[in-house]
């Protein structure tokens, strides 16, 4: 039959990652054709009481103890099948289509709840949430915004921008939303995208034959088959104590830096001398950038077309066969190191800085976990801030996507173990104490700076950066609160349409910031910006490559480094301004530095290609 063919054509491959299996496809596609949502037909949702009996009789206890287990009444529900013939898995019928209540992105979340007519009632009614009122109840979208990760799933679209890259969370209906976990469950279930109509279902399927009576419950922590990890994967709905972790994170194996290498596809060069060059060479440029094309004006470089003639290859897009490079072309200079991604993938960034300082990483980066490989220590991390009354604030961050998309600030230790379950993630402490600048008509704002780093070669380490650094500011005044508000908490204003950007240059920045700051000089605190630099990239090539940055002396390279500063105490308790590295770019936007400061390239290719930086805006770090 030609429908169903063009159906299985379109979502076998989704269809088989979800492990549907395809005995169930014909009726899938019946029941998705004609909107048929038949689990009523099979199942009924029954409350039940969740009371210990053998606490007494004692009515307030019981009360206590119903609190206590379901903070509203969640756990007072489960869903059973009803239908009198129970339901055989080998039925090819047996698969069904759950509705979803409400789908989002978290960043639109709230306003979606005070907004949309009737989504805060029907989600408060679904959490088991008190909402009688007309009027949207701020307590009540707090409390929806807190109680939903125990509700919400997720999934990703893999075609689009970046932006239409960011996880979508949903919430399936009262059906759906009502299946409760269980170890040994008797369905599973799987988000299913269905093109023709656009339109997300959950589909459930049983796993086995189940009788009349018996429950309906799927694996919250499906496919997680170690231990600890589902033990903390499974804290939102099941709490408990998670004891037998050290929160202490070492840096990975060999191995793990290995199959980086790997999955990165590059291939390590050969061992080549430095080539050397005549005094006066004029060297010929291939670059995609059109920032290097329109600024570069140096006298000893010019532009070619072809890349086969380049004695410098100056690429936007990260290059991968260095191997080949250094065998047939070891003279040619390009503008990239072999693993400098160790640097600009923030998972990568904080395992390298674990070489430096004590066993709790360095001062200049807040303590960082990858929610996929150190869930348990993060854990148990957060735990031990809790119990002894420190601030948790932490920041959620795609170990790959730029300009904060799908970056989230939370206090929810719930919300942070979910957004494990979305994009690979890092969550870094969130720096709940940062130095602000008062900024006229808006107040005391964060803001973060940016220097350029100019790495001319990793053995022996030499290193710049540019002498002019970049500043931007937050909209609005800083409080550790609105968690929500992007203009309070982020400070990159150049990508949100219609939203002010505030730029002040640096040198006008200085005066100011010392005006404000009497007791602190600017040059004492960027001595501790640069002692950060140093300490960074000695530790990024501490190691041979693949375990660190690779000593390919053709190869040269730009990164853009965003920090901010954060209040600190020494031993005496006297405060201090500490760096907090955030993130290396590789390869940055560089369009306001060549429109502030027309020689910024030629600056650069000097310093790095002529070994040349006497006259350069640059001060040299190692």
């Amino acid at each position: 039959s030609c429908p169903y063919e063009a159906f299985v054509a379109l979502h076998a491959a989704a269809l088989s990652a979800s492990a549907v299996p395809a005995r169930h496809w014909p009726s899938l596609w019946h029941k998705l054709e004609n909107e048929v949502f038949d689990a009523g037909d099979y199942f009924g949702i029954m409350q039940v009481e969740e009371v210990e009996e053998e606490e007494g009789d004692n009515d307030e206890m019981k009360e206590k103890i119903r609190k206590k287990i379901s903070p509203g009444s969640q756990l007072c529900y489960k869903v059973i099948v009803t239908n009198e013939n129970g339901l055989e898995a080998a039925n090819p019928n047996s698969i069904f289509l759950i509705d979803h209540a409400w789908t989002y992105r978290i960043e639109h979340a709230r306003q979606q709840l005070q907004q949309v007519p009737g989504l805060l009632h029907r989600m408060a009614s679904l959490m088991g949430i008190d909402f009688h009122g007309e009027v949207p109840d701020e307590t009540v979208v707090d409390q929806v915004l807190e109680d939903m990760w125990r509700y919400n799933q997720t999934y990703q679209l893999s075609h689009g921008t970046a932006e239409e890259k960011v996880p979508v969370w949903y919430i399936m209906d009262e059906f759906g939303s009502r299946i409760q976990h269980s170890d040994n469950p008797t369905f599973a279930v799987a988000p299913f995208f269905y093109m023709p109509q656009q339109i997300a279902y959950t589909i459930l399927w049983p796993l086995r034959d189940l009788d009349t009576g018996e429950e309906v419950s799927r694996d919250f922590a499906y496919g997680e088959t170690d231990s600890l990890v589902r033990k903390c994967r499974l804290l939102p709905w099941l709490p408990r104590e998670v004891q037998d972790t050290d929160h202490f994170t070492r840096e990975p194996s060999d191995e793990h830096y290995q199959a980086i290498l790997n999955e990165n596809k590059e291939k390590l060069p050969i061992s080549i001398k430095p080539p050397a060059y005549a005094e006066d060479k004029i060297f010929k440029v291939y670059t995609d950038l059109q920032q290097v094309l329109q600024n570069l004006t140096h006298s000893r470089f010019e532009f070619t077309d072809s890349e086969q003639e380049a004695d410098i290859l100056y690429s936007f897009s990260h290059f991968k066969d260095y191997r080949k490079l250094s065998e047939e072309r070891p003279h040619v200079m390009l503008n990239q190191f072999p693993c400098e991604n160790l640097l600009t993938v923030k998972d990568c960034l904080a395992y390298i800085s674990r070489r430096v300082g004590s066993s709790e990483a360095p001062k200049w980066l807040p303590r960082t976990f990858n929610l996929l490989t150190e869930l348990p220590q993060f854990v148990s991390y957060f735990k031990q801030r809790e119990r002894r009354g420190e601030d948790n604030h932490w920041i959620c961050k795609p170990w790959n996507l730029a300009r904060s998309l799908d970056t989230y600030v939370s206090k929810s230790l719930h919300s942070i173990i979910r957004q494990r379950e979305s994009s690979p993630k890092v969550v870094s402490k969130y720096i709940e104490n940062p130095v602000l600048f008062q900024l006229e008509g808006t107040g005391l704002v964060k803001f973060d700076i940016r220097y350029i780093v100019l790495l001319r070669s990793v053995k022996p380490l030499r290193l710049y950066v540019y002498d002019v650094f970049w500043l931007r500011f937050s909209n609005r005044p800083f409080s550790l609160d609105d968690l929500d508000d992007y203009e309070k908490h982020f400070t990159v204003m150049n990508y949100a349409p219609g939203v002010p950007l505030k730029q002040i240059h640096c040198d006008e920045f200085i005066p100011l910031f010392e005006k404000q700051y009497p007791e602190y000089s600017w040059q004492s605190v960027e001595e501790e910006i640069f002692k950060s630099f140093h300490e960074l990239f000695q530790a990024a090539c501490a190691k041979p490559a693949p375990l660190g940055i690779c000593d390919y002396p053709s190869s040269r390279a730009i990164y853009a480094i965003d920090l901010m500063l954060k209040w600190d105490t020494d031993s005496n308790g006297k405060p201090f301004m500490q760096p907090q590295i955030l993130e290396v770019n590789f390869n940055p936007d560089c369009e306001r530095a060549c429109k502030y400061h027309p020689s910024f390239f030629n600056d650069v290719f000097s310093t790095l290609f002529l070994d040349d930086p006497t006259s350069c805006h640059v001060i040299s770090i190692v």
